[in-house]
C-alpha cells in the first residue's frame, strides 16, 4: 500500500454491532457550518505550498523536543476532578491524613471548581457534574476546609439546587459510606462469591469489561467488609443532609427502563444484603472467596504499582488490601503507594498536584512515530525515529493476559496503552504499533531486530482478538453481555467492551498497510461490520474519541487501506457529511455533548485534532470536489499555529465512556434517554479526556498528507 493511501485517528476500543438509528441534522443545515459546500479547486492547496511546508516543519521540530531521552513521547492526560478528589479520600481511609500530597490534591481540586461552584466532567461541559461536586466536597472537607469557606459553601449550595444527593451514582455511595456519611446497606451489594463462577457463566467477571472487572473485584471485598473510617465531627457533611440523615431517602432513583431484569437485579441486590446482615459476614466460604480475589489482586498488580493501567482499581485495591490488614511496608502496598509519586502518573504544578486517570506513552509514541513518518521525517530525524521504533518494539507484550482466558491457544502479541500493563493489551494500540512499525519493517537492521516477527505476532493476535459481528472491542473478544448492565452496580460508564467502528477500522487500516489481501475472511467481515454500522446519514459514532468526527476520520482512511473504491456512494455520503459540518473559521470541531444531544452531533468548539480528523477521512477518500474543504482546514490548522510550531486545545476530544452502560451506540432520539442513562449533556455518567498530544499529531498528519496530495496534483 502506497503511502498516499495512508490514515489514522486514535485510541483503544469498543463500541457495539448494531444501527444506533440516529437521525442527524441534514447536510449543510447547521446555523455554525461554514458552508456546506466545498470548491473543488487544486489551485487552493497548491497556493498553500510554503506556508505548509513551514508549519509542517516547525510542528515537527516542536514535537522532537518533547521526546523522552530513552526514545518514548507521553503528554499529560486530563479527566476531571473525581481522580484527586478520591485519592484524597483515599489516603484519609487509609489513615494518611498527614500525607503531603493530600492537600496538594486539595489545592488542585480549588483550581478546578467552575464559578457556580461545581466541579464538570469535561471542559466546556454546560452543566456541573453532580457526582465530581460532592466528591470533590467531601474531599476538601475532610482536609478540614470549614463549612463556610467559600469555595465549600458555594458547592454545597450548587449541590441543594441540583436535588442534593438522591442522584449520586453508585460509586459516589461507595466513597460516601468509606468515610462513615452512607449506610453500606444502601450501596449496591458485590458477593465476593463471584470469583467462584466458571468463566461461561454469564455472571463471571470475564464477561465484564476489562476496567469494570478490575475494579469489581476490589470493591466486593470493600462491600463485603463494609469498612468506614468517618470524618472528624466537626468536618462531616451534614449540610448535604439538610433534612438530617434519619429522614433521607438512600435508595437507587428509579431510571426510566425498569424493565423485568432491571427489578430482578433491585430485588436480588437486597436479598443479598439481607443475607450479608445475617449469616455471610464471616461464613467460611465468604473468607474463601475473598483470599481468593486477594490473590487475584496480587497476581494482577502492574510492574510501576498500579492496577490495571487506570485509577479506579488502583485507589480500590489499596483500601482492600489495607482492610485486609496489608501493611503500609508489605512490597504490594509500597509499591502500590510509590507510584503515587511517579511523574507518568503525578503531575505537579506549583502547589498543587493532579493524579492521572491513566496514562498514555505508548499510545503517544507510536502516534509520534506516525506524525513524522507522514512528514519524510526519516531523513532529518532519524536517530529520534530510530530510538522510538526500538522503545516501541521492546514493549510488544508476549505473556498472556486476562483475555488468554477465554482464547487458551492465542499466541500474545498486542501492545499496551500504558507504561506497564501486561495484563491487558489491546486491540486498538496493537493496530496502531503495526502501523508505526510497518515503517521500518524492509530494512534490514530492523529485520534482524526481529521486526517482522512482531508484526506477525501482533497480526495474529489481533485475528484472534476479532468478534462474531467481524469487529474488534478493545481488551476481550465479544465482550457484549447485555444483561450485566442492569446490575445496579454498573450505573458508571460502561459495563461491557463490545467492538467498536474506530477500533476495527484502525485494524483494518493496519492490515491494508500490511499489505494482507483485501479478499481473506478477517478483513471481509470486518468491511462488512464498518459498513452495517454507518449513521443513515452518512458518519460513524465514534466510541473512543469525540465523535461522529472521530469514527468517520477513521473509516474513511482504513477504507482507502485496503483498497477499498472511494467512489462508491456509501463513501460519497460520509465525506459530504464531513464537508456539511466544516465550519467558517475552517475548522471542525464536535462538542463531548454529542454523546447525548443529537442537535451536538459533528457541532462544537473547532478544535485542531478534531480538524485533522475530518482532513485526514477527506483526503483519503480523494475527491476533487473537496479540495476547497481541505485547503481551508489546513489554513485553519496553519493559522492557529503558535510560535514555536504547537498548537492549544483546552477541549477533551478523548473519550473514556460516553456512559451508555452497554458501551455502545445507542438511539440519541429516545424521549425517556436523560431519565433512562440519568445523565444529560454534562455526562455525568461519562468520562471524558483530553490527551494533550493530540494538538500536535493529528495535524502534523493532515498537513503532511494535505502536502502530499498538494504535490500529487501538481
Amino acid at each position: 500500500m502506497t503511502r498516499e493511501s495512508r490514515p489514522l485517528t486514535k485510541t483503544a476500543a469498543s463500541s457495539g454491532n448494531i444501527t444506533s438509528g440516529n437521525t442527524f441534522p441534514a447536510a449543510g443545515t447547521q446555523s455554525v457550518n461554514g458552508g456546506g459546500k466545498s470548491t473543488g479547486s487544486a489551485s487552493a492547496l497548491r497556493t498553500m505550498d510554503n506556508s505548509l511546508s513551514h508549519a509542517i516543519s516547525s510542528a515537527c521540530d516542536w514535537l522532537v523536543g518533547q521526546q523522552k531521552p530513552d526514545g518514548h513521547w507521553v503528554g499529560p492526560v486530563a479527566s476531571n476532578a473525581s481522580m484527586e478528589a478520591e485519592w484524597c479520600l483515599a489516603l484519609w481511609f487509609l489513615g494518611l491524613d498527614d500525607h503531603p500530597l493530600r492537600p496538594r490534591l486539595g489545592k488542585a481540586l480549588l483550581e478546578m471548581q467552575r464559578e457556580d461552584g461545581s466541579w464538570g466532567t469535561y471542559y466546556g461541559a454546560g452543566n456541573g457534574d453532580i457526582n465530581a461536586t460532592v466528591e470533590s466536597y467531601a474531599a476538601l472537607r475532610s482536609l478540614g476546609y470549614p463549612a463556610d469557606d467559600p469555595a465549600i459553601s458555594r458547592a454545597a449550595t450548587w449541590i441543594a439546587s441540583k436535588g442534593g444527593l438522591k442522584n449520586i451514582r453508585v460509586f459516589t455511595r461507595y466513597w460516601l459510606a468509606l468515610i462513615g456519611e452512607w449506610p453500606w446497606e444502601k450501596t449496591p451489594n458485590l458477593p465476593p462469591e463471584v470469583i467462584w463462577f466458571p468463566n461461561n457463566f454469564v455472571f463471571s467477571i470475564y464477561n465484564f469489561a476489562q476496567w469494570a472487572r478490575a475494579t469489581l473485584v476490589p470493591l466486593a471485598i470493600l462491600s463485603a467488609r463494609r469498612p468506614s473510617r468517618p470524618l472528624r465531627p466537626q468536618d462531616r457533611l451534614d449540610a448535604l443532609f439538610p433534612g438530617g440523615r434519619a429522614n433521607f431517602d438512600y435508595e437507587l432513583p428509579a431510571r426510566g427502563d425498569r424493565d423485568l431484569w432491571g427489578r430482578f437485579f433491585r430485588a436480588t441486590d437486597r436479598g443479598l444484603h439481607w443475607l450479608q446482615s445475617r449469616f455471610l459476614k464471616r461464613n467460611t466460604l465468604r473468607e474463601a472467596a475473598i483470599r481468593h480475589m486477594l490473590e487475584w489482586i496480587i497476581r494482577h498488580q502492574d510492574a510501576d504499582g498500579g492496577w490495571g493501567g487506570i485509577q479506579p482499581p488502583w485507589v480500590y485495591g489499596l483500601m482492600a488490601l489495607h482492610g485486609e490488614d496489608y501493611q503500609f511496608h508489605h512490597p504490594v502496598m509500597a509499591k502500590a503507594l510509590s507510584a503515587l509519586n511517579d511523574p507518568g502518573w503525578r503531575h505537579d504544578r506549583g502547589d498543587a498536584s493532579w493524579i492521572q486517570a491513566t496514562n498514555s506513552p505508548v499510545w503517544d509514541t507510536m502516534l509520534a512515530i506516525m506524525a513524522l513518518h507522514d512528514a519524510d521525517g526519516e531523513t532529518q530525524f532519524s536517530p529520534q525515529m530510530e530510538k522510538a521504533l526500538g522503545w516501541l518494539l521492546d514493549r510488544q507484550v508476549r505473556v498472556k493476559g486476562d483475555w488468554s482466558i477465554k482464547l487458551p491457544d492465542v499466541e500474545p502479541g498486542g501492545w499496551a496503552f500504558e507504561y506497564a500493563n501486561d495484563r491487558y493489551p489491546d486491540t486498538d494500540d496493537t493496530a496502531v504499533a503495526l502501523i508505526a512499525l510497518s515503517s521500518c519493517r524492509n530494512r534490514e537492521e530492523w529485520k534482524k531486530r526481529g521486526v517482522e516477527e512482531a508484526i506477525s505476532r501482533g497480526v495474529n493476535w489481533l485475528i484472534g482478538m476479532q468478534s462474531e459481528c467481524g469487529g474488534w472491542g478493545a481488551f476481550d473478544k465479544d465482550n457484549n453481555r447485555s444483561i450485566l448492565s442492569k446490575i445496579p452496580f454498573c450505573d458508571f460508564g460502561e459495563a461491557l467492551d463490545p467492538p467498536s467502528v474506530d477500533v476495527t477500522a484502525h485494524v483494518l487500516e493496519a492490515f491494508g498497510i500490511l499489505g494482507l489481501p483485501r479478499h481473506m475472511p478477517t478483513i471481509q467481515r470486518a468491511l462488512a461490520y464498518i459498513r452495517a454500522e454507518q449513521e443513515p446519514d452518512g458518519p460513524w459514532f465514534g466510541r473512543w474519541g469525540v465523535n461522529y468526527l472521530y469514527g468517520t476520520g477513521a473509516v474513511l482512511p482504513a477504507l482507502a487501506a485496503i483498497g477499498e473504491d472511494m467512489k462508491q456512494p456509501y463513501i460519497t455520503k460520509a465525506c459530504d457529511w464531513l464537508v456539511a459540518h466544516q465550519q467558517e473559521n475552517g475548522g471542525w470541531g464536535e462538542s463531548c455533548a454529542s454523546y447525548m444531544e443529537l442537535s451536538m452531533v459533528g457541532r462544537g468548539v473547532t478544535t485542531p485534532s478534531q480538524t485533522a480528523w475530518a482532513l485526514m477521512g477527506l483526503i483519503a477518500a480523494n475527491r476533487p470536489q473537496d479540495y476547497g474543504a481541505i485547503a481551508r482546514g489546513c489554513r485553519y490548522l496553519i493559522d492557529l499555529q503558535q510560535a514555536d510550531g504547537s498548537w492549544h486545545e483546552k477541549e477533551f476530544t478523548g473519550t473514556g465512556f460516553p456512559g451508555y452502560g452497554v458501551g455502545q451506540t445507542i438511539k440519541l432520539d429516545d424521549p425517556a434517554l436523560s431519565k433512562r442513562l440519568q445523565q444529560g449533556a454534562e455526562l455525568s455518567r461519562a468520562f471524558m479526556l483530553r490527551y494533550d498530544l493530540y494538538r500536535q499529531f493529528f495535524p502534523i498528519m493532515a498537513l503532511s498528507r494535505a502536502s502530499r496530495l498538494m504535490k500529487l496534483e501538481k
